[in-house]
């Protein structure tokens, strides 16, 4: 990122574990930030100005009520109190620039010191290769814990890795040595209607996030599910509170107007625009 236009005091040290989404199908990685900035009580404390990331603006994504206070395509937020910082993202990543857009991200958060990425993202449910009969969702995930993208920590929490991800894997070594300042091959320009399942996953924002951030040495772990295009927003919900055993955090004591804690983002209400005219029928 070329710089942060930074709001009152500077980023806190104590905030050592950083929340962010990566886009994708469902948008529901950017759901579930939304969902924990809005539950924690966050605190905006950056605008991120980053080149590849397509420019919005729009009102107060937060409320209570809407006041004219801008959202912006990308910020950061910190809650003190549950020592964790975000950054949000509203707005795709213009085409061709996943990597470069990773790099820098990688960059500014080793530059703030933080020591846990928390990558948070959604996966095509066409794309599976085994269907989960059972009616709860299913937390994947992926660590730079072991070399192999496992975490014991993870497992424990009853998440299943990733299966697709293989470090050995053409794509995935090719992802590594592009987030390492390498160029292009005539090889790995390949159509993309040849590309394999594997092929997909290293395609997507989140593995690129995950591969810059290794690369830099930070810890970092994506927490991933299957889903479609519609109305992702109970994806969301289950994606943050798997986030929040992760982290160790109780949802239930979150700043939260609802039963289970969480506080419903102002923003929300106008996901799927107002409702239509009823003098129409």
């Amino acid at each position: 990122m070329e710089h942060a236009v930074v709001e009152g005091e500077s980023f806190s040290p104590d905030c050592s574990t950083l929340l962010m989404p990566a886009l994708s199908i469902g948008n529901v990685g950017q759901l579930a930030v939304d969902l924990l900035v809005s539950s924690s009580g966050a605190r905006r404390v950056a605008y991120l100005d980053e080149p590849s990331v397509l420019p919005c603006a729009g009102n107060d994504a937060f409320g209570p009520d809407a006041v004219g206070d801008l959202a912006l395509a990308l910020e950061a937020y910190e809650s003190p109190s549950h020592r964790l910082a975000f950054i949000q993202q509203r707005s795709p990543i213009i085409t061709g620039m996943v990597v470069s857009f990773a790099k820098n991200v990688a960059n500014f958060i080793s530059s703030v010191e933080k020591d846990h990425v928390v990558i948070l993202s959604s996966l095509d449910s066409g794309k599976r290769r085994v269907i989960d009969a059972t009616s709860d969702m299913q937390v994947y995930y992926l660590s730079s814990c072991n070399e192999d993208g496992s975490d014991p920590k993870c497992e424990n929490l009853g998440w299943k890795k990733l299966e697709e991800y293989d470090p050995s894997q053409q794509r995935w070594m090719y992802l590594l040595s592009l987030v390492e300042g390498g160029d292009l091959s005539d090889d790995m320009a390949s159509d993309p209607d040849e590309m394999t399942a594997n092929d997909y996953y290293s395609s997507l924002p989140f593995a690129a996030l995950f591969s810059a951030c290794k690369a830099k040495g930070l810890k970092v772990t994506c927490v991933l599910c299957y889903c479609s295009e519609g109305d992702n927003m109970p994806e969301s919900f289950q994606l943050a509170e798997a986030v929040c055993k992760l982290v160790a955090q109780d949802p239930k004591q979150f700043y939260g107007n609802g039963s289970i804690g969480w506080t419903i983002p102002l923003s929300w209400k106008s996901v799927y625009g107002p409702p239509p005219d009823l003098s129409i029928f």
